[in-house]
């Protein structure tokens, strides 16, 4: 695989994954016009997913029939939904850092990735500011719904910090102009986080501890059990069409 099918087979995986995880709030938000916001989101990041995931290859096959160690996702795409709270952490810490992906790539000098993200840019935008939304929301509100939401942003922030990781995939595309500067990012990245949680009268978390390892195949123990619903009906009826 060469290295912008790597590069873009991580964003499909981290759309494909993401959106996936999110699909489990369908009944079971807080609000009923909750599960469609959140269905609609996860819609978006399956188009996008989608879209990249066709430039590597044959996208029901990368989805349906890869096993773990082959999915190049971040971690944070793949952690259980936990409360209501949580999934609004992740959601902004995620939606924050596709936002300006997706304008980095938006000029990228690879033609697919820039027409993936031109479109997928707006739709991270909608994202984030559901998020952020929410994190003010429930950060600002009462006395537990503040501590729920504290909780599940230090629970998720650490993995947050494997998105700018660059090894020599990204390093060597972005020296050609193709993919997005790690290094530019994330101080970025942690502007529009931190400007929303001094909203949200919540603390910036501090940890020492750094989860690696998802763009090279290593993953968290819920990630199996996503793979094993996600993927039963095309392994249980191999080929199967409607």
């Amino acid at each position: 695989m060469t290295p912008l099918e790597t590069y873009t087979l991580r964003h499909g995986d981290d759309c494909l994954v993401l959106g996936q995880r999110l699909c489990e709030w369908a009944a079971r938000s807080p609000q009923l016009e909750e599960d469609v916001a959140l269905l609609n989101i996860a819609l978006d990041l399956l188009g996008s997913a989608r879209s990249l995931l066709s430039q590597v290859g044959d996208e029901d096959q990368l989805a349906f029939l890869r096993d773990e160690p082959a999915f190049t996702n971040a971690q944070i795409m793949e952690l259980d939904n936990g409360d209501f709270g949580r999934t609004m952490a992740r959601q902004l810490l995620v939606s924050g850092y596709q936002v300006l992906l997706w304008e980095a790539l938006s000029s990228s000098a690879d033609e697919g990735l820039a027409g993936v993200a031109g479109k997928a840019v707006k739709e991270a935008a909608y994202h984030l500011d559901h998020a952020h939304s929410w994190v003010v929301r429930l950060g600002d509100g009462t006395e537990e719904s503040h501590a729920r939401m504290q909780a599940g942003l230090d629970d998720v922030w650490p993995y947050a910090l494997e998105l700018f990781e660059a090894d020599d995939v990204v390093t060597s595309l972005v020296a050609q102009g193709i993919a997005a500067d790690p290094e530019v990012l994330e101080p970025a990245w942690r502007a529009t986080v931190e400007k929303v949680l001094t909203e949200a009268t919540l603390g910036v978390p501090s940890s020492d501890w750094r989860p690696t390892g998802g763009r090279h195949g290593l993953h968290t123990e819920p990630f199996g059990y996503l793979l094993a619903e996600m993927q039963h009906l095309q392994r249980t009826h191999p080929g199967a069409s409607w």
